[in-house]
């Protein structure tokens, strides 16, 4: 009996070999999926996210399928490697792929003790192969089969790789949670820096984070996170990487992050929307023209973009410090009487376009912007509404005139709640157009001395409108210079009535305006439509001498391993806009502007010395408020104003252009001031004028009507006219102005 028994266990044991060899050597064949060979893994390439960055090399952004970053070996600190062998396999350097020993007592303790804390026994190598190729289902076999092949491809890798490449290609796969893959990108995205920088309590929590990437997380669980890491820390004392006084003292320091969430809180997430566009467009002749096919979000692509990074942090600080303050003011103002109810009505409307009044009061809890930072509130959709219709929004543009690279590009107040970039919104242009007309006026041979009639104009057929100037004044002459320089309306008006409309509609479509332009009086005071994009071209081609201006974006693009696929082209002949005479005179007449007119807030209320030419705008009733200028290396464009231009301020002291947009701008250039280096790349001076064109601006701003063409205008000039009537009357003017100019005579 006692033969038969031990015969019957002798069989079984034999039976449950020959069935573990031939399920080996049916995962081996390949019978429950392909087994990759070593010449396959030898071949094995993480798919990587391409790397966005600034002109300085700062990381800016990523385009990725998955979140990683591939880092070599030489860039993984020490102790980041002993904490990842101290923590996950102590053995590493003397197993062969598989840890026999480890794997023994994972088997008696979780399968014959039943204890369910004995580990997983897996060592780094098969990690990475789970890392690589994920596991399938199987139903009942999952675990075994995934195990199996784990074990077959991590003894694979071991004869095929060094163990520092197995470590490299470990921590270049492994998962940290937030769509986050490898150690480089965990890096960036919990401490903002690269891998090689991190010190070792920074490098103890990401390794403390492969336990559980969720549970461990530093910024959802800090004192998770925390107590994990003071685990990894004992782990590398216990074998020896660490004293007993280096462990104390690292683990008696704070968990400190610097969290970094380019995808949603980046400082040029609306500038990567256009990087992205242009880098697909690059690519497709890039890849018309290789034998390799480079994808965007997978190759690890390189982009060097034009973007100026300290300067864009700069516009970003003036965002939150000025648009803050002006956004509580209009709050206020909205907050009770009239504008109030005005506001009420609006979100009733809104609510019924949206189809949404049946659920407009349910409190439900919503993510909230505000300048002081995200909160969580629990609120309607009416009260969400209504929030979001008072919103301040602006763009913000600096290009390089010269060549058209973009040094700073904020498409508005935050991307992840207000993703629509303002740089693109077309709104109605106001003063801000007035420069157009001047070019196309000297264009046409007018001067900056000449003057422009300053006396009240109704317009019978164009429902007796009349032009008003900012402080309703009325009366005498102002010269070219000083209308635009103050920003003087009725003057402006009757510049465009003695110009040929045509050449102004070419000059707009040269500028590179897309919008129709009227032949109308209003248009003069810019009640066209432009996008501040357009805008900052127009002012572009003022700042470099009247030659065309196309956004650069992309300096170049490489390939993961350095080579240079695209670089951009610089195009030394450009299309001519306007002579270089006439941008050198509105330019004198805009630097005019910024040191006495409208843009004088600049240096007296902010200080700032850089040499500008400039404009502001205010659309009706503070809808809009623009300001653009520029000098030889810069131009920097903004605009500023809620959703709809009904949601306004109710006094140009909050909604004027130089009270709303052009602090943007003076707060932007007071920080270039402070630093060194940005003074000298955006501190240009203007070229000395001709003398020609210097004794061209030599002439009083105002003069009074004498009173002989007082009592001339009193007894013939009707209180009306026509548009035609008055373009006429100006023309006949502005000839009679020219024949004085011709003989020599100065009208002063």
């Amino acid at each position: 009996m006692k033969k038969k028994l031990i015969l019957f266990f002798v069989k079984l044991t034999v039976l449950a070999a020959l069935l573990f060899m031939l399920f080996l050597g049916s995962v081996h064949l390949g019978l429950f999926g392909h087994v990759y060979t070593e010449s396959e893994l030898r071949e094995f390439k993480n798919e990587t996210a391409s790397l966005v960055l600034a002109e300085n090399g700062k990381l800016i952004g990523k385009f990725f399928a998955d979140n990683r970053t591939n880092v070599s070996y030489d860039k993984l600190p020490e102790g980041l490697i002993n904490a990842l062998i101290a923590t996950e396999d102590a053995r590493y350097f003397e197993h062969e792929g598989v840890d026999s020993r480890s794997l023994l007592r994972v088997l008696v303790k979780s399968i014959i003790l039943r204890q369910k804390g004995a580990g997983g026994g897996s060592t780094i190598t098969q990690q990475l192969a789970k890392n690589m190729f994920g596991r399938k289902n199987y139903g009942p076999l999952s675990m075994p089969v995934n195990k199996t092949k784990e074990v077959i491809l991590a003894y694979r890798l071991e004869n095929i790789y060094s163990k520092e490449d197995i470590l490299t290609l470990y921590l270049n796969t492994v998962p940290f949670g937030e769509n986050v893959l490898g150690i480089e990108a965990a890096a960036h995205r919990y401490f903002n820096k690269g891998v090689a920088r991190l010190n070792l309590q920074e490098a103890a929590v990401l390794i403390g984070m492969l336990k559980a990437n969720t549970y461990y997380n530093p910024r959802l669980y800090p004192d998770h996170a925390l107590s994990r890491r003071n685990v990894v820390l004992e782990q590398m004392e216990k074998y020896e990487y660490l004293s007993e006084h280096q462990t104390d003292s690292l683990q008696n320091l704070p968990l400190i992050l610097d969290y970094a969430n380019l995808d949603s809180e980046g400082p040029a997430n609306y500038f990567l929307v256009q990087i992205r566009k242009e880098s697909e467009r690059i690519l497709k002749d890039v890849n018309r023209n290789s034998d390799r096919e480079y994808d965007l979000k997978k190759s690890g692509l390189i982009i060097e973009t034009t973007l100026d990074y300290d300067l864009q942090l700069l516009a970003l600080q003036a965002f939150k410090s000025h648009l803050g303050r002006m956004q509580a003011r209009l709050n206020k103002q909205y907050s009770s009487g009239s504008d109030k109810a005005l506001a009420d009505r609006l979100v009733d409307k809104e609510l019924k376009r949206l189809n949404l009044t049946a659920e407009a009061d349910v409190k439900k809890k919503r993510e909230m912007f505000s300048w002081k930072g995200f909160y969580i509130d629990s609120i309607s959709i009416r009260d969400s509404i209504a929030s979001n219709l008072k919103l301040l929004h602006a763009g913000f543009v600096v290009l390089d005139p010269r060549d058209g690279s973009v040094r700073s590009w904020i498409g508005g107040i935050d991307f992840r709640t207000q993703p629509y970039d303002q740089i693109f919104a077309q709104r109605q242009t106001a003063s801000a157009f007035k420069p157009v007309l001047y070019a196309a006026a000297l264009e046409q041979g007018a001067m900056p001395c000449q003057y422009l009639d300053n006396d009240q104009i109704v317009l019978e057929d164009y429902e007796n409108w009349q032009p008003q100037n900012y402080d309703r004044s009325t009366g005498g002459k102002y010269s070219m210079a000083a209308s635009l320089s103050k920003s003087m309306n009725i003057p402006t008006v009757n510049l465009f009535f003695q110009q040929d409309f045509e050449v102004l509609n070419t000059t707009w479509k040269g500028l590179g305006f897309t919008q129709e332009l009227l032949n109308k009086p209003s248009t003069a005071l810019g009640t066209t439509t432009a996008s501040l994009y357009e805008m900052a071209i127009a002012y572009g081609t003022f700042a470099n001498g009247g030659e065309a201006v196309e956004p650069v974006f992309i300096k170049a693009i490489r390939a993961s391993d350095g080579t240079l696929l695209y670089q951009d082209p610089k195009i030394i002949s450009r299309d001519r806009i306007l002579k270089d005479s006439s941008v050198e005179l509105l330019t004198a007449m805009l630097q005019k502007a910024v040191r006495e007119g409208t843009g004088a807030s600049l240096k007296s209320v902010y200080g700032v010395e850089m040499p500008l030419a400039g404009k502001t705008g205010t659309s009706q009733d503070y809808g809009d408020a623009w300001f653009l200028a520029y000098n030889p290396e810069m131009v920097v464009a903004t605009r500023v104003g809620a959703t709809y231009p009904v949601i306004h301020f109710n006094k140009g002291s909050n909604g004027s252009g130089s009270a709303l947009a052009l602090p943007l701008v003076a707060k932007t250039l007071q920080g270039v001031q402070k630093n060194r280096s940005l003074k000298r790349k955006y501190f240009k001076s203007f070229d000395t004028m001709t003398d020609e064109n210097s004794f061209a601006l030599n002439c009083n701003d105002y003069v009074d009507d004498s009173e002989f063409e007082k009592f001339f205008d009193d007894f013939f000039a009707k209180k009306s006219t026509t548009f035609e009537k008055a373009s006429k009357k100006a023309k006949r003017k502005n000839k009679k102005s020219f024949f004085k100019r011709l003989f020599g005579k100065k009208e002063n």
